[in-house]
């Protein structure tokens, strides 16, 4: 299978602190992957690797065929373009209404005229369920799983390659959560969309089982399993049982 994301002894330390350590891993193009562990494994610190906001200290890692340490400041910018981010809270701009979130990107990195950024903006709220009545609310005057309709939109509009989902469902109620995770697939799934590939960051375990392709776990830097749910599911790795076990009860 093609791999969108490839670790190779990926190692990042911080002074005598090492976060990262030789971790190998390939992630499948077209598929929803995501990766598990508890606080501090080391999932934030991947991610940041992955946009080319942090270098590795040793080990290669290659990104839609790119080497990633090797590109410059200009090429990061427009590799960068490639990418959707879900943030964990959002991360709307407060001042700006729903139309103004969405349109955002598609306003700063595209030559698009004012009709084709409003039938954009249009279309990607019909994909992600958004309502016309939410077309001019500030994100104060959204619910939470609306906020996350937004991001998701956002995230959508250059019709990037790699999604990638911070902590979807942290401090969500468990309706929104649901939503969350049927939105995550849908997303995943249509025929629009039908080559991208979502990376999801999550310690939400029951999330996790429903909506992944393939899960990885990550423990101390390394990744100590990886491979598709239902086979995830049946691992007898003592510390992910552990996690397993803790988190389904």
């Amino acid at each position: 299978m093609e791999s969108a994301i490839s670790c190779q002894n990926l190692t990042k330390t911080f002074g005598d602190h090492t976060v990262l350590k030789n971790l190998s891993i390939e992630i499948p193009k077209g598929k929803i992957t995501t990766i598990l562990g508890y606080s501090g494994a080391g999932k934030s610190t991947l991610m940041k690797h992955f946009l080319g906001l942090q270098k590795p200290t040793k080990g290669k890692l290659f990104v839609l065929d790119k080497n990633v340490s090797t590109l410059s400041d200009d090429e990061l910018r427009n590799f960068r373009k490639q990418f959707g981010m879900l943030f964990q809270y959002a991360a709307l701009f407060d001042s700006l209404t729903t139309f103004q979130n969405i349109a955002f990107p598609l306003t700063e990195f595209t030559k698009m005229n004012q009709a084709e950024i409003e039938q954009r903006v249009n279309d990607l709220m019909k994909s992600v369920g958004l309502q016309e009545q939410s077309l001019h609310r500030l994100p104060s005057e959204l619910s939470g799983g609306m906020r996350k309709r937004v991001g998701l939109a956002r995230a959508l509009a250059l019709e990037p390659d790699i999604l990638l989902y911070d902590e979807p469902t942290t401090g969500l109620d468990p309706i929104t959560t649901k939503m969350v995770n049927d939105l995550i697939i849908t997303t995943g799934r249509t025929e629009n969309t039908k080559d991208l590939t979502s990376v999801i960051i999550s310690h939400d375990i029951q999330a996790t089982l429903k909506i992944s392709d393939y899960i990885a776990f990550l423990e101390k830097g390394e990744i100590i399993e990886f491979s598709p749910t239902k086979e995830f599911k049946k691992t007898t790795h003592p510390t992910i049982r552990m996690f397993l076990d803790l988190t389904t009860h």
